[in-house]
């Protein structure tokens, strides 16, 4: 396309079209959107669920959620779950729900398979409802989430198997490091499992110890299993404007991470390497995860399915081996249930960091996100991190936006002529390209000097845009004044405004196409897009409108260099 005006309009059109492409893939892959949804379940599962991996067949189905099935009268008037009595191999007389406070969780176990049904993230406010805390894990006749883990191979106990509460401390207390929770089960097909959660302070892992005791006559070989589970709907409280992945992922060192949607669970679609000796499970939402860990070497088959109507699961199978009369054998896991933290997760086991996902720009992402958490350490303001990253970059591509505003110049320069010349030839199309070539030849102006140098940043620009709506550390992040998180929208639209005034400065600063109709899209474009930020989170319409304003100032200080006075084209639409 020889006219540099209209390459100019089309590097805008793609630029939006690339963002909203990539917005489509993510949206076109919410369960919550393109397939049908039902409220969580709240019956028992039917016996022949479907199963994304052969070997999760065998493991048991969720239960019906803790709020419909009675609880100890302790837990019925909110008092924690402690039986008074010592753990026993009898059964328990009735299910019980056991409280545990820590500094960053208020978390509810079942003793029903002693499993973890609710966690609320005492460091983080629920986006919805800001009196209340972050709820990750639930298990309501709203929402089912949670984490279990049992044997299988027999008639051993599971998450569906009543267990005792050994009595100990519910809080985590000034001076103490860490705290346990204690669940005994009932001798069940010649074993006895024994699960013991250690939460310790300022971490979101949670070690979970399995004891497996063989208190039968004979050899027996059962395989632990963890899962997660959890119904397919949208998180509440979530954007309808732009999506975020919400589902199970796995991560594996023959496939890396790999996200699985609800869909392809419901359809059976589900490719996944089935047997690994490393790697994760996890349930990914936006800004938030959950993942089942294991020591690396220890072999696990991996394995997601439908539980029931709206209701999913990811997991893996390790096996113990064989266990004699009278022994035991231990199985240590760890349950990550917190926010994507970049820095934290890569330290707790290799690859959890991808779950906090950037796509096909990882490769950009992860250091522009370095770079924006090591400004942060220095300013101690995420709004001013964010200020101080765009400038960063834009010193960093000073040369090539140079090239880029320099070539727009003499465009400029060249316009009237163009324009003269386009009048003058209108019913000679193809002797006007001619002489068009002619001017660009005689006035040595490339017409595609100003584009190159801005296709080549669009990718960092992006890479940034998903560095910036996917760091936990946005929420409730104040900047100045009114904007005091930067993950929701500017609650007066000021910067929106602001951006779109910038957005229409630029187009008035730079050439003015001659062809009526690319003039009022070069006007319409930046409208349009500009619409769009008035629903995106402020800290992503800060870092817009911190690009635009340094590139204003850079163009007008090149124009001013070159002798092209700054000039607005206003639009004409006749």
């Amino acid at each position: 396309m020889n006219d540099i005006r209209r390459t100019i309009l089309w590097v805008i059109f793609g630029f939006s079209m690339v963002l909203l492409w990539d917005k489509w893939q993510l949206h076109n892959g919410k369960q919550a959107t393109f397939f049908p949804t039902t409220p969580a379940v709240t019956a028992p599962a039917a016996a022949g669920a479907a199963s994304g991996a052969t070997g999760a067949a065998s493991v048991p189905v969720s239960s019906v959620p803790a709020s419909s099935v009675p609880v100890a009268a302790a837990t019925q008037q909110g008092a924690s779950a402690v039986p008074g009595q010592p753990a026993s191999t009898a059964a328990p007389a009735s299910r019980e729900r056991v409280e545990v406070k820590t500094d960053l969780y208020r978390l509810t176990f079942d003793s029903e398979g002693g499993s973890l049904t609710h966690a609320e993230l005492l460091q983080h406010i629920d986006m919805a409802d800001k009196t209340r805390n972050f709820l990750l894990l639930d298990e309501s006749a709203q929402r089912v989430y949670v984490a279990q883990t049992g044997l299988i191979g027999g008639s051993f106990p599971t998450h569906k198997t009543l267990m005792t509460v050994v009595p100990g401390p519910r809080e985590l207390l000034d001076g103490q490091d860490e705290i346990t929770v204690r669940f005994e089960s009932p001798d069940q097909g010649g074993l006895k499992l024994v699960k013991t959660w250690t939460i310790k302070r300022g971490a979101y892992d949670i070690a979970v110890k399995h004891d497996v005791v063989n208190t039968g006559t004979t050899p027996v070989s059962p395989q632990l299993y963890l899962q997660l589970v959890r119904d397919g709907n949208k998180p509440p409280g979530e954007s309808s404007f732009y999506s975020t992945f919400t589902g199970p992922a796995v991560y594996t060192d023959a496939k890396k991470y790999q996200k699985v949607e609800f869909k392809d669970i419901e359809s059976g679609k589900v490719d996944i390497p089935k047997d690994s000796p490393n790697g994760y499970v996890a349930m990914v939402q936006h800004y938030f995860a959950t993942a089942w860990l294991l020591p690396d070497g220890a072999q696990r088959e991996l394995f997601t399915r439908k539980v029931d109507t709206n209701l999913y699961s990811v997991g893996m199978l390790t096996s113990l081996g064989s266990i004699e009369p009278g022994t035991s054998k231990t199985i240590d896991a760890r349950l990550f249930a917190g926010p994507q933290v970049e820095t934290q997760m890569e330290k707790l086991y290799p690859g959890l960091e991808l779950v906090k996902d950037y796509g096909w720009l990882t490769i950009l992402s992860k250091p522009l996100y370095w770079l924006l958490d090591q400004l942060h350490k220095l300013l101690n303001n995420w709004g001013w991190s964010i200020v101080a990253l765009v400038l960063l970059l834009k010193i960093a591509f000073y040369w090539l936006n140079a090239k880029a505003y320099a070539s727009m110049a003499k465009m400029k320069a060249v316009n009237p002529k163009i324009m003269e010349m386009r009048e003058r030839l209108k019913d000679k199309p193809q002797q006007m390209q001619q002489e068009m070539m002619r001017i660009y030849r005689e006035e040595k102006v490339n017409p595609m000097g100003g584009c190159f140098p801005i296709m080549i940043q669009i990718p960092v620009f992006i890479a940034l845009y998903w560095v910036l709506l996917s760091s936990v550390e946005m929420r409730n992040a104040p900047w100045i004044g009114w904007i005091n998180d930067l993950s929701t929208p500017d609650p007066f639209f000021i910067l929106p405004l602001l951006m779109t005034v910038s957005s229409l400065l630029q187009t008035a600063l730079n050439p003015a196409p001659p062809d009526p109709l690319q003039a009022k899209m070069m006007w319409f474009m930046p409208l349009i897009f500009s619409v769009m930020f008035f629903f995106f989170p402020a800290g992503l319409v800060l870092y817009w409108l911190t690009n635009n304003i340094l590139s204003i100032a850079q163009q007008w200080l090149i124009n001013t260099r070159m002798g092209v006075p700054p000039q607005f084209n206003l639009p004409k639409f006749k």
